[in-house]
């Protein structure tokens, strides 16, 4: 809107420029008003290109943001989903789950049918086949996140002092079945602080599924059965959304 008030500001400007020379300027001293529209062009010809390449800008200075802020919320979301795998559900204790992942162990485990004889009675036996696992071992949940800054997940890239907001609560998918759900998110302003606070504010608002939808950059959900992030695919360069 600020561009096209000053284009056509710079039109109006121009035409009255024109006017008055034809109409009070003497010939010899038309020069002068030719060089100041002259700047006056070059000057509209910055603001034009400055105008078009601020949201480009914003758009890749954003991407960048959000990316690193993506890869720890991906690393929280791993280690909740392996505490989900040997304790059945999820934790907000930060400190505690960098302990979990230092320190646990997941079952390996083997699962097979095997074939029972059942009496019956009346001497009828029958053979009946029966799936059963057993644990042929462990593993430790290290070996998950080797090479990766896990602790130091909870901390929002580019905001100094922030860490990710953690909560946790459950649903009832089905009448009488109710599973655990985990959150995690932190909010988009404090992440895009210093660029341009129009533009910030649209960001804020976005509705496109090209986009992270919303206030915040999160992963999981309260409300859903869910460990998928709010992101677009595009910042995901092997993993997509995952569903339970």
């Amino acid at each position: 809107m600020n561009l096209l008030l000053m284009i056509i500001g710079a039109l109006v400007a121009a035409v009255a420029v024109a006017f008055i020379v034809v109409k009070y300027l003497p010939l010899k001293l038309r020069w002068i008003p030719s060089i100041l529209l002259m700047i006056l062009a070059v000057y509209l010809g910055i603001k034009i290109y400055d105008g078009i390449m601020e949201p480009i800008n914003f758009n890749e200075d954003k991407v960048e943001k959000f990316s690193v802020v993506v890869d720890n919320l991906k690393i929280i979301r791993d280690a909740e989903v392996k505490y989900y795998e040997v304790n059945a559900k999820y934790t907000k204790d930060k400190a505690g789950l960098i302990k979990f992942i230092d320190t646990a162990q997941l079952a390996l485990t083997e699962t097979k049918t095997i074939v029972e004889k059942i009496n019956k009675g009346g001497g009828i036996i029958i053979d009946e086949e029966r799936r059963v696992t057993d644990t042929i071992g462990y593993e430790p949940v290290l070996k998950y996140f080797k090479g990766r800054n896990y602790k130091n997940m909870f901390k929002v890239p580019g905001v100094e002092g922030t860490e990710f907001e953690i909560e946790i609560g459950s649903v009832e998918k089905v009448p009488g079945l109710v599973v655990p759900t985990f959150r995690a998110r932190t909010p988009k302003e404090g992440i895009l602080a210093g660029l341009n606070e129009s533009l910030v504010k649209q960001e804020l608002e976005a509705v496109e599924n090209d986009q992270i939808k919303g206030e915040f950059v999160s992963v999981g959900s309260l409300d859903e059965v869910t460990t998928g992030g709010n992101w677009p695919p595009s910042y995901d360069k092997k993993d997509g959304d995952k569903e339970e």
